[in-house]
Order: structure tokens, then sequence, then C-alpha cells
């Protein structure tokens, strides 16, 4: 009877039956269909760069990054220094699993289109296409239009991926967010090196020495102990620091968020989301424009990061929220505007999601 069970169980994997549960990540409509081609789209604002600086700073990564090799034949396809135009044609492994006695993996071919404007960088990754199991008679060969698509690798109630698809679904997209990040990694370097943004404000953690000493009459309380409130019960605990925090939060002027490698960034305090619940977590909502280039990128890469709050006139924070990074969405301008009066239509942005550590 074990033994039928087990057939069982490696008949239904093999046809795509059981399901394996989705991450928010990889959920329905994270894979755009335009023009009958799976295509994944992104701009990046650049400041005051002009098209060739754009350009040449995104040829030279592209000769780096695309090579050909005996086994692949990434390269440039086209490139043009006057339309600020280039076509690149991608050629590598994405790897399902990995060990000792097996290897799962299948070689995946794109296109890689980057235009070129002043202060503006517009990307399309498209024409994917996948050779499975090379290695074996062959192997097998799919379009990523009747692959990995919500048809394709989505139940019916669009909350479970196909584990064969929808390993494909997961990798191309991971593939197109590193890729996406490189670049916008590479813009935002050439942007510190030719002075159009600063770099990343060192924490102050790193910098309290050298601050002078604040009177403690004016020093500032982080809501992260509450050593002189009276004894409470937990439940009264947790909605008192919430109330207290957002009063604090309401008064503060200023806002940073520190990610990454402890660097330091401000964003406008008008792009504070608030607090909520997501699956029974405590969770914090925050919007950055998407022009802020590093300090996406630094959200990108991060796991962890902590928001901070501080009233006027104040180098200390009132408020320190750490949180634990659950999910990002690119939300256009008008999203915005409908959850944020302050937004502004003609922007995008990203919108982080962090469950709250303390």
């Amino acid at each position: 009877m074990k033994k039928y069970v087990t057939l069982l169980f490696f008949s239904l994997l093999s046809t795509g039956l059981l399901l394996a549960q989705i991450d928010p990540k990889y959920a329905e409509g994270t894979v755009p269909v335009i023009d009958g081609k799976v295509s994944f789209t992104a701009e990046m604002n650049t400041g005051s760069m002009t098209k060739e600086q754009i350009y040449q700073t995104l040829l030279e990564w592209a000769n780096n990054r695309f090579q050909t090799t005996d086994k692949f034949k990434a390269r440039i396809l086209y490139s043009n220094v006057e339309e600020g135009n280039m076509a690149i044609g991608g050629d590598e492994y994405i790897v399902f699993s990995s060990s000792a006695i097996s290897l799962d993996r299948s070689r995946i071919y794109y296109q890689l289109f980057i235009y070129c404007e002043n202060g503006l960088c517009k990307i399309n990754m498209t024409r994917i296409r996948y050779w499975y199991q090379e290695e074996r008679d062959g192997g097998e060969k799919y379009n990523a239009e009747e692959w990995i698509t919500d048809e394709y690798t989505l139940n019916k109630s669009k909350t479970k991926l196909y584990p064969i698809s929808g390993k494909f679904r997961r990798k191309t997209i991971d593939l197109k967010e590193d890729l996406f990040k490189d670049i916008q990694s590479t813009l935002g370097n050439k942007m510190i090196e030719l002075g159009i943004q600063s770099a990343p404000v060192p924490p102050e953690s790193k910098v309290a020495m050298s601050q002078p000493q604040v009177p403690q009459s004016s020093r500032s309380v982080v809501i992260e102990t509450s050593l002189e409130q009276p004894v409470q019960s937990n439940s009264e605990k947790t909605t008192t620091k919430i109330q207290d925090e957002e009063t604090l939060i309401r008064q503060a002027t200023r806002m940073t968020v520190t990610a990454g490698n402890d660097e330091q960034f401000e964003i406008i305090k008008d792009c504070w989301g608030g607090f909520g619940e997501l699956f029974g977590k405590r969770v914090a909502f925050c919007l950055i424009d998407t022009q802020k280039t590093m300090g996406n990128m630094l959200m990108t890469q991060s796991e962890n990061y902590k928001i901070s709050f501080y009233s006027a006139n104040n180098t200390h924070p009132v408020v320190v929220i750490l949180c634990k990074k659950l999910m990002a969405q690119n939300i256009t301008g008008e999203e915005a505007k409908k959850m944020n009066s302050n937004c502004t239509v003609e922007k995008s942005y990203n919108m982080y999601v962090g469950e709250i550590l303390k």
C-alpha cells in the first residue's frame, strides 16, 4: 500500500497537480503580457544625467555582464549612441536545485531592451524562452507565454502555483529582479560619482560620538521601552504604545530609513503609510518614490530595515520601528494618490510592507 501511495505522489508531482503555496512576489499579475509577449518593464529616474551618460554607463555594464563563451551566446545585439538605445541577448542558466548528486536547471534565453533619455532609463525584458534538461535527449523547450503566465502556472482560484511551471515562474521573476536591481545600482553609483545624488548618510549610531551632548531635559524618548510606565497588562501596553507612537509620529518633522549595511537615507514624512495588520502580523506601511534610486536599491537588497522619526531640532529619533520586509509592490502615482493625497500622480512609488519586530 505504501508503495502505491509513493507512486501516486510522484505521479501527481510530475503532472503538476500538487500545488505549491504562493508567495505574493509570484502571485497573479506578476508576469505581465504586453502585445502577446511576456514583458517585464521598469522606468528609472536618473536625475540630471544626460542620455549619453546613461547610455555609456549601461553599455559598459552590458559589456561586462553579457559575454559570449563556448557555452553561452550572451551578447549585445544592437546599440546606437545617438538613439540612446541598445538590445541585449541573454543566455544563461536558472538553477532550481543543486546538490552533490543532482542538478535541476534550465537554460533561459531572453532579450533586454534599454532606452535612454535625459534623466530617464526604460527597460524591457521580453522574448523569454527555456531549454530544460538539454543534456537529456535534447531536453524540452518552452516559450514564456505558454509556460509561466497566470493561465499556465496558477490554479483556478489563483492562490497557488503548479510545481513544475511554477518553479520557472519564480526563477524568471528572480532573474528579472536581479537584472533590474543591478542596472539600478549601476546608475545610482554613477549618479553619486557625478555628484547628482548624495551618497547614503552614515547611520546616527556611527556619528553619535561626535554629536554634542544633549541636555537630559531636551532628549527624545524612543518608544522601545516603557520603564517609567505603570504596570499594565500586555494588551494595555500594546494599545498604549501604539497610541504613543502614532502621536509622536504625527508631531515628527523628519523620517529616515536605515537598510543594507546600516546605510541611512531620508524620505519625506508624507510617505509614511501607518500601522496595520496582515495575516495576524502587526505591520508598517511606507511609500518610497522610485526616483530615490539608492534608497530603493538598499530596500530591495535588505531583509530588515529601520524607520526613524525625528521631532523639530532634535538629532535623536523620537520613534524607531524595526521591520522585517514582507513584500514590496510597485504602484503608479494614481494608485498612490488614492491612498495618500500627498502623492504625485506623475510619479511612481514602491510600497513596502514590513512586519514590526519591535
